[in-house]
């Protein structure tokens, strides 16, 4: 903790020396957003380029940030590692970005972080769900808008035990990189603590962007495992859902697919009744909470014209990130005597930062960075009502009860709940 404090020394310093003195108001505020825009994970990236598109025109058009306006440039994850932080570095160092939105993979944020330290831009992670950015270092310029994976899996993982608590056996299958492996260890650590006796007969992890699973499904066709997990999100998770469906697989398993929010319209008829769907937060158009509120009703009606698809959690995820950098020039203005903040005050903002998008509200955490956020999980119903699998019996779990303490390890964390905890921990229900 010795460098933030000493940054934060700095800016105290910086601000009682200026005090009462006007910063200059850019011409505009440059975000650099990065986002998949090809590719299988685009189904999931490009709604939230639309999204940051929107919100920008918004934006704008209601005077922008303190009058000053903002512009979006956008970066494909989909370009490969050294092309997305080759293009990462020459937005800010070319382009003059002011504030950078990255990213969406868990694998780019890895080297995202450490590289937005280098560069002293702030970076906010508006998406990408690893739990070791913030556990494995320590920035001043990176910040989290959102959960991770230990609160987006504990969720799952307490659903699934007060829904279905006398299952004996699992499988995993997983995409073959970070998010993968860490959501899945996450998972089965809390799994294991809180219901000892479970066995994990498979686990898969498939190349990212496999176009076929038919060894997968036939594999676990002949385990029969009584629950099937999935983290998998985009093209990979619709491809295998698609392809499980027509195997008969989703009939002999309880499925669980960790961000399954983001594929539902996708899927159509594909998903069966009784899957259980997680959203990465509490992300969902038809939150029972926020339905029936002008900004939601708006934005998710707005959406819907404008891209012809109901918003998914990756669009909620960008609102939040949008939300969270109006309030921090609020905060930072506030505090600079209604003067325009420089780097070091909108840094300042940042920590501790409260805020809501569409869903419940937001804190960023000062200690280090990590923003905690509520947890809503569901099961599917083809009710008719859409073309598609919505949601019932919803759970929505409270953010701090289901994060990981700061300063703590996540696995570590995990490892050490009880079954007990699955009782101690009450989230609002919804029929």
């Amino acid at each position: 903790m010795l460098k933030r404090t000493l940054l934060g020394a700095t800016i105290l310093a910086g601000a009682l020396a200026t005090a009462g003195q006007a910063q200059d108001k850019p011409d505009e505020i440059t975000i650099g957003v990065a986002t998949f825009l090809t590719g299988p994970a685009s189904v999931f990236g490009v709604p939230a380029r639309d999204a940051a598109e929107m919100l920008a025109e918004e934006l704008n058009a209601a005077g922008g940030i303190e009058g000053v306006p903002v512009s979006v440039n956008f970066i494909d994850e989909g370009a490969g590692g050294e092309a997305f932080t080759a293009e990462y570095r020459r937005q800010v160092e070319e382009e003059g970005a002011d504030i950078m939105f990255s990213g969406i993979s868990s694998g780019n944020c890895m080297q995202i972080a450490p590289l937005a330290e280098d560069l002293e831009v702030i970076n906010i992670m508006w998406d990408c769900g690893t739990q070791r950015v913030f556990e494995e270092g320590e920035y001043d310029y990176v910040f989290r808008t959102q959960s991770h994976a230990t609160s987006d899996m504990l969720a799952l993982v307490l659903y699934l035990l007060k829904t279905n608590p006398d299952f004996q056996t699992i499988a995993v299958v997983n995409q073959d990189y970070a998010w993968g492996r860490d959501s899945w260890e996450i998972f089965s650590t809390a799994l294991k603590a809180m219901k000892p006796d479970v066995e994990v007969v498979g686990e898969f992890f498939p190349a990212f962007g496999a176009p076929d699973f038919s060894t997968e499904i036939s594999r676990l066709s002949a385990m029969r495992p009584d629950v099937i997990l999935s983290t998998s999100w985009g093209g990979d998770l619709n491809t295998f859902v698609q392809q499980a469906a027509q195997r008969g697989l989703m009939n002999q398993s309880q499925f669980v697919l960790g961000l399954g929010e983001s594929s539902l319209e996708a899927l159509g008829s594909a998903l069966p009744d009784g899957v259980i769907i997680g959203g990465r937060g509490d992300h969902y158009f038809d939150h029972p909470e926020m339905v029936g509120t002008e900004a939601f009703d708006g934005f998710v009606a707005d959406f819907k014209e404008r891209t012809g698809a109901y918003p998914i959690y990756s669009v909620f995820h960008m609102v939040q990130a949008f939300e969270a950098l109006e309030a921090a020039y609020s905060k930072a203005i506030e505090a600079n005597g209604g003067n325009w903040p420089d780097e070091q005050q909108l840094i300042a903002a940042y920590e501790g930062l409260e805020f809501q998008g569409l869903g419940r509200p937001v804190t960023i955490r000062a200690e280090d960075h990590q923003g905690v956020e509520a947890q809503l999980v569901g099961t599917t119903v083809q009710s008719g009502d859409y073309s598609f699998a919505t949601l019932t019996d919803i759970m929505i779990f409270d953010g701090e009860q289901i994060m990981t303490p700061v300063g703590e390890n996540s696995i570590d964390w995990v490892s050490s709940l009880t079954p007990d905890f699955v009782d101690e921990v009450q989230p609002t229900t919804f029929d």
